[in-house]
Parts: C-alpha cells; structure tokens; sequence
C-alpha cells in the first residue's frame, strides 16, 4: 500500500506538501504510521499543473526513495502550482518496480493516482482491458492495477456528461461500478481497497472505499482559507475554504484533520469539500 497527497488552492510550492511538513510525504515515505509496514520506498511521483502554460499536467517520477533523491528536494524546493498530487509507493507483491508503474499517471488534463490493491487484478487484468476503447488500450504501458484502474476511468470520462467536478465524480462512479460488476461475475474471493485520487487541474475526486466489511486505507482532508509552510511549521489558516489538502496521513498536527468516511467520495470543486457515499 502507498501513500499520497493532493492538493488544490492558491499557488504553493510543491516542498510545502512533500518535505516541508512535520509528517511530510517524505516522512511517510518511511515512518508511515497508518500501515503495518512503514515503508513506502518503491518510487516515487509527482504532478502539477502549470495553467498559463498548458492545461496537461507536469510529472516527475522516479523508483529512487523520495527520501534519497535529491531532484526531488531541489525541484520541489522552486515548483509552485495550485494543483499538486504526489505519490510514494510500496510495491504491490510480484510487480516490478519501474518508472513505469510509478504514480500519478497522466492522460491529457487529468492526473491520477492510487493507494491500495485491486485483489484478483491477475484475473480482472483481461475482462479491464476488453473494455477499453482502442486508444487507451495503446496507452497502457505499465503493469500495474492502479493503472488499469485509470485506463478503465479515461473512457468512462470520455462518456461522462456535463464538466468538471460533476464529470469527474460520474466517471469515478462509473469506474468503481464497473470493477464491482466484474469482480462479482468472477467471484472473485479477494479484497479491494480503493483509494483513488483524480484531477482535471481545477476539480479532483478522491475516494475511500473497500470491499464489504473491510476497513479501507486511511485517508484524511483539511480545509481552510490558506495553507501556508513558514520556517518548517505548516498550518491551514482557518476561514471559507479556498484550499484543500487530502492526504493518507495527517501532514501536520493541525487540529482541522477529519478522516473521509469509509466508502465515501471526497469531491473538491470551487475549492470545497463535499462527501457522498460510495461502495464496492
């Protein structure tokens, strides 16, 4: 299982989430304390979104530890945006660890990322990519289930109705149902534990979600009027929400973290927070 944090407000840097915090990225990189293994030190990636440039987001991956690289401090020390996701991995077993199958995966405007398993992925791995449309099959490259999941989630977006948040939560939906479908015909015996993380660059959907009668990972979400790092003490200034930060693990001992319900969708859209229900 990984760990990861997404961000959307006024222009941060991308340090400010991932080295900066008490209990940064980094940090949970290798001290995670909401899993039984601490470590998470099978790659590591980041995307952010630079809108007066492109509307398609930036990533830098690598299957270095994020807290053994040193691009990753010097590039997240200067790279500000207001929309940031960042991911740590821990291998799912039998995968291999390449950039490939490292995280946020990116498809034109949306970036996506996972913490979790899809159990039975070995078996569900064809019936996912029967249904995919000929271009996002050509797009897959990795072996990863997390990125599956995302191919499964780029053609349920293409058929999405309206824009933005709305879009995002019905392709989100659609994907989840989908998986649901084709585990029951399998009968499949596996858990799935699904944290899921997508973003069009203004809007993002973040789901907490596991099979019947199982906990899913843990996932928490503050929000607030900004979100500010100053001499390695992070804090959301609380006021009308303008920024939002959803993260595995707390980033910092601000009283504002609440967890996301199990089997719930956080949908973040004109920077507010807004949960429904959602199962598997």
């Amino acid at each position: 299982m990984c760990r990861f944090v997404v961000y959307l407000g006024p222009e941060i840097t991308v340090s400010s989430l991932v080295t900066e915090p008490s209990h940064s990225l980094i940090n949970q990189s290798f001290n995670a304390e909401e899993r039984e293994e601490p470590l998470n030190g099978d790659g590591f990636g980041v995307a952010w979104y630079a809108h007066a440039l492109s509307e398609t987001p930036a990533v830098f991956k690598d299957i270095s530890p994020a807290w053994n690289n040193q691009n990753l401090l010097s590039v997240a020390r200067v790279v500000r945006s207001t929309c940031i996701l960042a991911h740590v991995r821990a291998a799912s077993s039998g995968l291999p660890v390449t950039q490939l199958n490292c995280h946020p995966f990116v498809w034109d405007e949306l970036a996506f990322m996972h913490n979790g398993d899809l159990g039975g992925f070995r078996e569900l791995r064809r019936p996912i990519i029967e249904r995919l449309s000929d271009d996002v099959f050509a797009w897959v490259k990795g072996s990863t289930d997390s990125e599956h999941i995302f191919a499964l989630f780029i053609d349920q977006y293409a058929k999405a109705p309206g824009e933005g948040a709305g879009k995002l939560e019905g392709a989100m939906r659609a994907t989840i149902e989908t998986l649901k479908d084709l585990r029951a015909k399998l009968k499949l015996p596996t858990d799935a534990f699904l944290n899921l993380a997508v973003t069009d660059g203004h809007a993002a959907v973040v789901s907490r979600i596991a099979s019947p009668g199982e906990d899913p990972e843990s996932l928490y979400y503050i929000g607030g009027r900004q979100y500010d790092c100053v001499d390695g003490v992070c804090t959301m200034r609380p006021g009308s929400s303008a920024a939002v930060v959803v993260a595995s693990e707390p980033l910092s001992g601000d009283e504002g973290w609440a967890p996301v319900p199990a089997n719930h969708l956080l949908t973040i859209e004109h920077r507010q927070p807004r949960l429904s229900e959602c199962t598997l």
